[in-house]
């Protein structure tokens, strides 16, 4: 079901220091809907977004410095290097010096587009995430670090989001889509798919996607990724549960589910879930659910791409490659992705 947005943005300028802001987070009947159809699913997987309320989002932040983790790290170096490269790539159509709005998908603390901002130097910016206290404090932040950067906040289900909300920032510029942390990967490919042609319906004719994308590596370091030795992922999984108790008067005890993540050759993923420890009936959202021992709750999902299988997903989807970076060791990529109808030849670069 499509987020309908019925808010237009205030035409007044913010208060000093601060982005604007609009909240269209799915209401409570959704956030209902998809727990009941989540839970009577097998095996039983709730939307990954529901794991980021605002503490869900400190923990990942906290995910994301461990050491076991590298992608931040890693992409966050890949962005930083080669960030007036991907500006010349992306200036050239019309995207840089003011001429264009930066719009990023699940934009988190927004620390990664910073190097994009400063070497574009873009007419705007657009941060879409679920969490509203997140995204404002986020917003607030990068606004101060760029004052001549007009922002804008929009807290959303940018997978379910029907357009984006009316405002001066977006009317009629070109728009350079930014999807950072292999967010991408918590899609199975048919949704992922279905995702990459919602972003080309919302970027609009002519835009363009810059995207990172984790890829396969040796099995123990993507297991340790996801399940790191300070138990930090583990606390970001059973969040989830305090949630569902806190906001839909759920009856889960965190505590007789242990934290799993393994890695699944066959679909290229690594699966997270909570597993029951015991038999045990849970009520949540009106019905009373029973669980098995050892019966999984998935949370997300981590696909992995290889550049070839990305690609192929790309075009299936309506864009095309233009460039892409990697790092040294090739353990992610960002991809230029242009819309297939009106794309420029495929190239590719190496830092």
């Amino acid at each position: 079901m499509k987020q309908t947005v019925t808010q237009t943005v205030a035409q007044q300028a913010p208060a000093p220091g601060r982005a604007q802001f609009v909240d269209l987070h799915p209401a409570a009947a959704d956030m209902l809907r998809l727990v009941q159809e989540g839970m009577a699913r097998q095996p039983r997987q709730l939307p990954a977004w529901l794991l980021y309320d605002a503490t869900g989002s400190q923990l990942f932040e906290q995910i994301c410095e461990q050491p076991e983790y590298g992608l931040t790290r890693n992409e966050t170096q890949l962005l930083e290097h080669p960030a007036s490269a991907i500006a010349q790539a992306v200036g050239a159509h019309g995207l840089g010096d003011g001429g264009g709005v930066v719009v990023e998908f699940g934009a988190g603390n927004a620390r990664k587009v910073g190097p994009l901002l400063q070497a574009l130097a873009p007419a705007g910016y657009v941060a879409l995430d679920i969490s509203a206290e997140h995204l404002q404090a986020a917003c607030d932040a990068l606004q101060s670090e760029h004052p001549a950067v007009p922002m804008l906040g929009i807290c959303c289900d940018y997978s379910a989001l029907a357009a984006l909300p009316a405002a001066p920032l977006l009317a009629l510029r070109p728009r350079l889509g930014f999807y950072p942390g292999s967010s991408l990967g918590n899609f199975e490919p048919v949704e992922a798919r279905r995702l990459l042609g919602q972003f080309r319906r919302l970027l609009g004719p002519g835009s363009k996607l810059l995207i990172g994308i984790d890829q396969p590596k040796p099995v123990e370091r993507l297991e340790a990724a996801y399940n790191d030795a300070a138990g930090v992922s583990a606390a970001f999984a059973r969040n989830l549960l305090v949630r569902l108790n806190h906001d839909l008067g759920g009856s889960f005890d965190p505590e007789a589910f242990r934290y799993e993540a393994r890695w699944q050759a066959e679909h290229s993923r690594i699966a997270m879930a909570l597993i029951s420890e015991r038999q045990q009936s849970i009520a949540l959202a009106g019905t009373t659910w029973h669980f098995a021992p050892g019966e999984p709750l998935i949370t997300e999902y981590s696909v992995k791409y290889s550049p070839q299988a990305f690609a192929a997903l790309a075009t299936s989807a309506g864009w095309r490659q233009e460039q892409s970076w990697s790092d040294p060791a090739g353990d992610l990529s960002v991809h230029l992705l242009g819309q297939a109808d009106s794309a420029s030849p495929t190239g590719s670069e190496q830092p």
